[in-house]
């Protein structure tokens, strides 16, 4: 039965096909060549190694490395209150292989205090996952004649201004963090800014210092030992260290909450398949239960949140610290 086609031109027709077959499968645009990851990815964290972010960061990397068969490297670079390491996120290739463990310093607060850091932080960035906050704890000295939350708020109004409260630093979280309880108490006390939070506790357990908002991996081992007083948790959830200490709350101060947050950011105009693909990695990693353990350990409170939740979280903490850092003219100009 006739066919139309010679013997030979069979042939070409067959290596025609292939070719093309061949040339399909490895154009771009194909899931071949768009497999993810293609290649080591990246976890930048924009601070010095062995803090908080670093740690989460470590514990992240190795689940989803462990999970995924996927090769995931940790690269701290610090300075400039996070910014440098965020802004060279910000001008990587937008292909999932480099991402940032950023904080609410890096992508927001930081949008207020500093002149230029060099990067938007909702422009120039697409939200992965939100992963995990750090809780302030309200702090006094153990000799403080303030047992409760109304103790302090009375106290301060007694002699307004008289009492004073310190923080890590001038614009830091801490700082902002007791200005927003100030604006929701109506009292008044004086700043004293330190270098960290290393040299703050050492002026709370001493005495010298009223009152301080303090992050529980830096704070949580002398409320145990009995060296310093949590008043109340800035937070709207519970602190797993210290389940005992009350929250804002509860202690009747609305609006006041002051989490300290992480969350993994991909440079803006990642594709959306990498997104998802990393999205999924990130909220099933840090949902299990030995990482929810190791993070636990280390002061952190696990706070999983879509990339979608997450935006509208952040944008909603650009606008409520941008309010703050207004009324305490830290706007730079």
């Amino acid at each position: 039965m006739g066919t139309g086609m010679t013997r030979a031109s069979r042939r070409q027709f067959v290596v025609t096909v292939g070719t093309a077959a061949l040339d399909l499968m490895f154009a771009p645009g194909t899931s071949r060549a768009q497999a993810f990851p293609g290649k080591a990815i990246r976890i930048v964290v924009p601070y010095p190694a062995g803090g908080s972010v670093d740690a989460l960061a470590r514990i992240l990397a190795q689940e989803m490395q462990a999970a995924n068969g996927w090769t995931v490297v940790v690269e701290n670079k610090g300075g400039a209150s996070g910014a440098v390491g965020t802004r060279e996120v910000a001008r990587a290739e937008a292909d999932g292989h480099t991402l940032v463990l950023g904080t609410n310093q890096t992508h927001a607060t930081n949008a207020f205090t500093m002149k230029d850091a060099g990067y938007d932080p909702i422009a120039d960035f697409a939200p992965v996952a939100g992963l995990a906050d750090l809780q302030h704890a309200l702090v006094v000295p153990k000799a403080s004649k303030a047992a409760s939350v109304a103790d302090l708020v009375a106290m301060a109004k007694a002699a307004p201004g008289a009492l004073n409260y310190g923080s890590t630093g001038n614009g830091s979280a801490s700082h902002l963090a007791m200005e927003l309880f100030k604006s929701k108490t109506g009292i008044d006390m004086q700043h004293v800014a330190f270098r960290g939070a290393a040299p703050l506790s050492l002026e709370l357990v001493a005495g010298r210092i009223d009152a301080a908002f303090v992050t529980l991996p830096s704070v949580v081992s002398l409320v145990q030992a009995g060296d310093v007083k949590a008043l109340a948790i800035a937070s709207p959830n519970t602190a797993p260290q210290l389940p005992q200490v009350p929250r804002h709350s509860d202690a009747g101060i609305a609006g006041a909450e002051a989490d300290a947050w992480i969350a993994l950011f991909a440079p803006a105009k990642t594709p959306p398949a990498v997104l998802q693909s990393l999205e999924k990695s990130a909220l099933d990693s840090i949902a299990k239960p030995a990482v929810i353990a190791l993070a636990t350990a280390q002061g952190i409170a696990v706070n999983a949140r879509p990339a979608a939740a997450f935006k509208a979280y952040q944008r909603d903490e650009l606008a409520k610290w941008g309010d703050v850092a207004r009324s305490v003219k830290l706007i730079a100009e």
